[in-house]
């Protein structure tokens, strides 16, 4: 009796902060569904009285809202796709082969993890001026193809491949590229579903960088949108929940996408040769 009194109680705590911890999400949704006037009345109300529309139909009729949509869509996209080739590419090399200073490469690769990314904006507006990157896509996806922290978790990860897999493969004739495509790719799945939910969100909700890159409105990130869009529209938080709603979608998907493979990544935590 006593064990299942403790088992109700922790179920009733856990289920109590996950509630403290989805309200605010839930509130703002059913926030974005109602009038102004509904929104700031008092007492207020949780579920909308008279559900709308017309918060989506305004912000969408807004300003460049699709074009900001689309250009962080290619920049959170593309430099998803690049961090996770490299990174793969780069903790393969460093996991596998042996050559000099290997470990030297690998911790100069991590001391670049200690570098806040603020010190490292003038350089990269430096440099984006002399190649006249500013206000284009190549400028604001440039400096985040490649990631240390991606191939720190690329190397980990692989670490726990036998080398058995591998040196049958080779004594098979199989090549380097088939090897890595064929069976080290297969086998890195949760970790690389891992790195690209954290790339794509990072990039996603990306500010300061791309605040400083871009001049012209139809060059804008989301982020960088919606923060003119807030002081464009005041304390009109009907409009401003129903923009923070279609900003996470994105999120959202890609984390429903490959939750399969995180799951997968923490149930089995390794290879045992």
């Amino acid at each position: 009796m006593e064990s299942k009194l403790k088992k109700f109680s922790i179920y009733l705590a856990l289920s109590g902060i996950a509630f403290l911890m989805v309200f605010p999400f839930l509130w703002t949704i059913l926030s974005s569904f109602k009038p102004p006037h509904e929104i700031i009345c008092i007492p207020p109300t949780f579920w909308p009285k008279d559900f709308t529309f017309d918060n989506y139909k305004e912000i969408l009729k807004a300003a460049h809202f699709g074009r900001w949509y689309l250009n962080s869509l290619v920049v959170a996209g593309v430099v998803t796709v690049s961090v996770c080739f490299f990174s793969s590419l780069a903790g393969y090399s460093l996991a596998k082969f042996e050559y000099p200073y290997r470990n030297t490469i690998f911790y100069l690769i991590l001391s670049t993890m200690m570098v806040p990314m603020q010190m490292l904006v003038i350089p990269w507006y430096i440099l984006a001026i002399h190649f006249k990157l500013c206000d284009t896509y190549l400028g604001l996806i440039i400096p985040g193809l490649i990631s240390a922290f991606g191939i720190f978790l690329m190397k980990q990860f692989m670490e726990g491949i036998p080398n058995s897999l591998i040196e049958a493969a080779r004594l098979d004739g199989a090549g380097e590229i088939t090897i890595f495509t064929r069976i080290i790719l297969p086998l890195v799945k949760p970790s690389m579903a891992a790195l690209a939910i954290f790339t794509f969100t990072g990039n996603w909700d990306s500010f300061l960088w791309p605040l400083i890159m871009t001049n012209s409105e139809v060059m804008k990130t989301l982020p960088v949108g919606l923060n003119g869009f807030a002081g464009q529209y005041g304390i009109e938080y009907h409009i401003i929940m129903a923009a923070a709603n279609l900003v996470v979608i994105p999120s959202i998907v890609v984390f429903i996408a490959m939750q399969k493979q995180i799951i997968q990544g923490i149930t089995l935590s390794g290879l045992k040769g």
